[in-house]
């Protein structure tokens, strides 16, 4: 379940650490030695995949896998569903065509008509008559 949180952009992003100095596999000669014993291209051992290898969690990460869970219970949201959410903060496009989407199923005012109702309670506050059901009650 944390690899399908991973690949979903859930948890805290790994640092990935600089290779180290000297051979990076028994096959590859280091920078400088001549080259020993070559196999052919069909029977080399692939490279040493760094991603494959098991991923240590710190405190925060379980925190914020916690929190995430604790998210998707309150508002009975799939994990592919946070995901998403998440994108729609993140990414400016992604944000603008959810906005219009909700404009056009009503969820969301028309930009004009809430451009108007701002000028609106503006020049009533100018006028000194704030909008009815906000402001004080008359003394």
């Amino acid at each position: 379940m944390l690899r399908y949180r991973e690949s979903l952009g859930l948890l805290p992003v790994v640092r990935v650490r600089p290779a180290r100095r000297g051979r990076a596999h028994p096959d590859v000669p280091a920078a400088g030695h001549a080259a020993v014993e070559r196999r052919p291209a069909h029977r080399r051992v692939p490279a040493v995949d760094h991603a494959a290898r098991h991923r240590q969690f710190s405190a925060a990460d379980l925190e914020a896998v916690a929190f995430a869970l604790a998210i998707e219970q309150r508002y009975d949201v799939s994990p592919a569903a946070l995901a998403f959410g998440l994108r729609v903060l993140t990414d400016p496009a992604a944000r603008a065509q959810v906005a219009e989407l909700g404009r056009k199923i009503g969820r969301i005012r028309p930009l004009p008509a809430m451009a108007m109702d701002f000028e609106k309670e503006r020049a009533l506050r100018l006028l000194g008559n704030p909008p009815a059901g906000r402001g004080t009650a008359p003394s």
